[in-house]
């Protein structure tokens, strides 16, 4: 079974103005997303800044969601390291803290071999007794998950049961289906691709897109999973625009910056992320406002 299907989002985390977390303004998200249908939380990924968080505030985060939620949705802890030690040691106490997954990152800037990944994975996944989601960013990591490895961890290593695929390229995503047989738990890692990816036979998303619409993202997965092709397909279409606009800088630079103007405070980015610029600012409100969302 897997972890969640449909939306889950890719959640940021709130800093108050001296960039310390903002758990008040965390726990009014997380009851955001339970009333608005997003089907899972993905606590501190990319889009929560988990780079810059320290270990202690990593970890606080997490036990903080879990908490929080209640069980009402899964809860998907973001524990992925450059170091295996890193990612066991973290990976282990969330899933003690009660995470209902993991999604764990490919090594960063050591950039290990095919079978280092194997062999990351296989010892994380040994250690953390909980489903595991790889997650293939290789435009941020410098490393890519081959279809082949991708499928050497899915049939050797049981806990090991998704991936989050954001490479962008729809023939090794396919190939990755094929390899496994259509098993393993696909999930688009790019909110222009959720359709394509579902059509392969994929699970959801884990969205950006959700931070700020999450029913419509929902209703992408769902109407898909209906049946409603037609519908889910021109829902993904008309939201290109503004999912352009939440990528036009680097990510979480945009989608925070759209939170700020939906006047849900999140508040600042931490270095070396910085503002968006005015320019880019202006076309992310305008595009948000041609989607039918308010800003101040």
């Amino acid at each position: 079974m897997s972890i969640f299907t449909g939306s889950g989002v890719a959640i940021v985390t709130p800093f108050n103005d001296d960039e310390s977390i903002n758990y008040d303004k965390l726990d009014e998200l997380l009851d955001f997303h339970c009333n608005h249908r997003t089907d899972s939380i993905i606590i501190c990924g990319t889009t929560g800044e988990s780079s810059t968080l320290s270990e202690e505030e990593h970890m606080d985060c997490i036990r903080f969601t879990i908490e929080r939620v209640k069980g009402r949705v899964p809860v998907i802890a973001g524990t992925g390291s450059n170091s295996t030690y890193t990612t066991v040691q973290m990976s282990r106490e969330a899933v003690e803290d009660g995470a209902d997954g993991l999604l764990l990152v490919t090594p960063y800037y050591n950039k290990c071999t095919q079978a280092g990944l194997v062999a990351h994975y296989t010892q994380v996944a040994k250690e953390a007794k909980a489903p595991i989601i790889l997650y293939s960013v290789a435009s941020r990591t410098g490393v890519n998950i081959a279809p082949e490895t991708a499928a050497e961890l899915y049939k050797t290593v049981d806990n090991i049961v998704g991936i989050k695929e954001a490479s962008g390229n729809i023939s090794q995503i396919a190939k990755v289906m094929n390899l496994t047989d259509g098993k393993i738990d696909l999930y688009s890692g790019n909110d222009d691709q959720i359709v394509p990816i579902l059509s392969l036979g994929g699970k959801g998303v884990i969205s950006v897109l959700a931070n700020i619409a999450p029913d419509y993202t929902h209703d992408i997965c769902e109407n898909f999973f209906k049946g409603n092709v037609a519908e889910s397909c021109r829902m993904q279409l008309a939201a290109l625009p503004l999912i352009e606009k939440l990528f036009c800088e680097v990510n979480p630079i945009p989608v925070k910056k759209a939170l700020n103007l939906m006047g849900l405070e999140v508040g600042p980015l931490r270095m070396p992320l910085t503002e968006m610029t005015e320019a880019n600012t202006a076309k992310l409100a305008e595009q948000m406002k041609k989607f039918g969302i308010s800003v101040l």
